[in-house]
């Protein structure tokens, strides 16, 4: 039998859960550009605020359902638990802001672009912080995605702002969750809930002033709007219990499948210009995947 990462300290069932968990969160995060583009016209900062206000509150209610308040804000007494969350929350936020402006703004392929990127960049610090060892399957995948970002980048001539900022935002906000020893449902709770309170005063001011969301009278986005709290939820509490079951190498390499689905969602369905070479680079990344497929299924075979 393999053995399972004994960092982790997982059994194969565990495992099983976390693979399953972060394959249908990425699978749901490659199609949100659909809910954020139906969205339409309401500006990428309002967006923002609704986001960031309506997680807390579903957050909250879903944290509720298991445990009591004082479970909830009690290990919010600790400075540094304040202190780490905080920042998490800090993190998690810009991450949002920069995708829901590329989402509104037509760069869904830049975003795509940005998301290539980050599963190496969760994948190195999977390596150097936690110690997570290679496969020659995890290694044979990086390889042929690191080959991939090359020639994007080369092919760009330029590094794309928008891009390396999704990689760099998420992959800490990763490492933050793999080193967080809290349930997920309190995590989220801590991460959104100073920002919430900010977006809420900001949400308050502009819909008074008539120049938030409901002087545009359109009822049906605006229930979109708020059920997009829910639509961030669940895959970033999914995320959340994959970060505790799966190593990071695992997480970054599967963080492939929503890049690609967005890629395509850009191409056929928002009709964004894209060109051969990032055709050539989308193969070379599926090849790599395919390699690393395999050796999740000898794996799962041999246990």
């Amino acid at each position: 039998m393999s053995e399972i990462n004994p960092e982790l300290k997982d059994t194969n069932k565990e495992y099983k859960i976390g693979i399953l968990c972060i394959l249908f969160c990425q699978i749901w995060w490659g199609l949100c550009p659909i809910y954020w583009q139906a969205l339409e016209p309401i500006d990428s900062w309002k967006i923002i605020l609704y986001r960031i206000f309506t997680m807390f509150v579903f957050s909250y209610a879903a944290a509720r359902t298991q445990y009591s308040k004082a479970e909830i804000f009690t290990p919010l007494k600790d400075k540094s638990v304040r202190r780490l969350y905080f920042f998490a929350g800090l993190v998690l936020t810009a991450n949002w802001s920069i995708y829901i402006w590329a989402m509104v703004s037509e760069r869904v392929i830049q975003s795509a672009i940005g998301y290539y990127i980050q599963p190496i960049v969760i994948c190195t610090v999977g390596i150097i912080f936690f110690k997570e060892k290679l496969t020659k399957y995890n290694i044979t995948a990086i390889v042929f995605a690191i080959v991939a970002i090359v020639i994007m980048l080369i092919h760009y001539g330029q590094v794309p702002g928008v891009a390396l900022s999704l990689a760099g935002t998420w992959a800490l906000y990763s490492a933050i969750k793999k080193a967080s020893d809290k349930p997920v449902l309190l995590t989220l709770v801590y991460e959104t809930m100073i920002y919430a309170a900010i977006a809420l005063i900001a949400i308050i001011y502009i819909e008074a002033k008539g120049i938030g969301v409901i002087s545009m009278h359109v009822p049906g986005k605006y229930a979109m709007l708020f059920f997009s709290g829910l639509v961030t939820l669940i895959p970033v509490g999914l995320f959340g219990v994959s970060a505790k079951r799966v190593p990071l190498l695992a997480i970054g390499l599967l963080g492939y499948v929503s890049p690609s689905i967005t890629l395509l969602l850009g191409i056929f369905a928002f009709k964004e210009p894209i060109d051969t070479t990032q055709i050539i680079s989308f193969i070379i990344i599926w090849i790599g995947l395919g390699f690393f497929t395999y050796g999740e299924y000898r794996r799962s075979k041999e246990s």
